[in-house]
C-alpha cells in the first residue's frame, strides 16, 4: 500500500516539473523573437490555434450518492484511483481568452458500498469523450472550463470482502451490469503552470437495475433493484501541451514607406 501511495507522489511531481518546464520554455522562447532590421517591422508568430494536449483527468477521488435496500441517498466511502486514467485532448482557440476542446480518454470510476461488514468495490473501465468550452488567459493555461461528454464502461470489475478477510472478485468484459453509457457534466479550473482540478456528476444510474442473474440451483433475481448510484468524481491532472512545439517566429514585413535618413533630410 506505501508504494502505491509513493508511486503516487512520484508520478504527480513529475508530471507537475514536465509541465513547469513546458511553461518556461514557452515564456523563453517570446523572449528570442529577433528584432527587425530598419525599415521593417515583426509581427509576432501566433500558436496554431488547432493542437492536441494531454487529457485532464489523472488521479480520481471518487464517490456517489448511493440509494438502496437500507440506504437512501447517502455519499459512499471515498475512492482514489490513478491507474488507468489517460487520454488526448483537441484543442481549438478562438483567440486567447476562449476556446473548445473534445478528446478521447479511458478512465477507472466507481464506488465503494459498505453494507454492515461487508465491503463491496464496483468499477468501470470506460472509454469516452468530452466537449468542453475553455474561457480565462488560455495562453497561460489559466481559465476554467464548463461541459459534458459520454463514458463507455467496457470492462466491470466487482470485489467484496469482509474486514479485509478472503475476496471473493469477477470480471466481465462489455457487461450488462451497468447501462451501455454513462453521460456526465463537469465543470473545473486550470491553474498555471497547468494544474486542473475537475468536478464531474453522473446523473444517470450507474448500475442496471434490470440485470438479471441465475444462480446454481436455478433461481433468477435482479441483484442491483432498488439501486440508484450517481458517481461524483474530483479529478486532479495537468494540461501539457503536445503539438505547440519549436522555437516562435518573426514574421518581417517590409515597411512600403521610404526609409529616408537624417543626412537625406539635410
Amino acid at each position: 500500500m506505501a508504494f502505491r501511495y509513493l508511486y503516487a507522489g512520484l508520478l504527480t511531481a513529475g508530471l507537475f516539473l514536465q509541465t513547469t518546464a513546458v511553461s518556461a520554455q514557452e515564456d523563453q522562447k517570446e523572449k528570442d523573437v529577433p528584432e527587425a532590421p530598419e525599415g521593417m517591422e515583426t509581427k509576432p508568430y501566433k500558436p496554431s490555434k488547432f493542437y492536441m494536449s494531454s487529457a485532464l483527468d489523472g488521479a480520481i477521488f471518487s464517490s456517489a450518492l448511493v440509494t438502496r435496500p437500507g440506504k437512501d441517498n447517502e455519499l459512499s466511502t471515498l475512492r482514489f484511483t490513478y491507474i488507468f486514467n489517460f487520454g488526448v485532448n483537441f484543442n481549438y482557440d478562438f483567440n486567447k481568452y476562449i476556446g473548445l476542446y473534445t478528446g478521447l480518454g479511458i478512465k477507472n470510476i466507481g464506488f465503494i458500498d459498505k453494507i454492515g461488514d461487508s465491503t463491496i468495490k464496483r468499477r468501470v473501465y470506460t472509454i469516452g469523450a468530452p466537449l468542453g468550452i475553455k474561457i480565462g488567459n488560455l495562453k497561460k493555461r489559466k481559465f476554467g472550463f464548463i461541459g459534458g461528454g459520454v463514458d463507455i464502461p467496457f470492462n466491470y470489475r466487482e470485489k467484496a470482502f469482509i474486514k479485509r478477510g478472503d475476496k471473493e472478485k469477477f470480471n466481465e468484459w462489455f457487461s450488462d451490469r451497468t447501462p451501455l453509457v454513462l453521460p456526465y457534466v463537469f465543470a473545473g479550473v486550470s491553474m498555471d503552470p497547468g494544474i486542473t482540478l475537475k468536478l464531474q456528476y453522473y446523473p444517470t444510474n450507474f448500475m442496471n437495475t434490470d440485470f438479471t442473474e441465475t444462480t446454481p440451483s436455478g433461481i433468477t433475481f435482479k441483484p442491483y433493484a432498488g439501486y440508484k448510484v450517481n458517481l461524483i468524481l474530483l479529478s486532479l491532472g495537468f494540461d501539457i501541451h503536445y503539438t505547440q512545439k519549436g522555437k516562435p517566429k518573426s514574421v518581417l514585413v517590409t515597411d512600403v514607406r521610404p526609409v529616408i535618413s537624417e543626412k537625406a533630410k539635410s
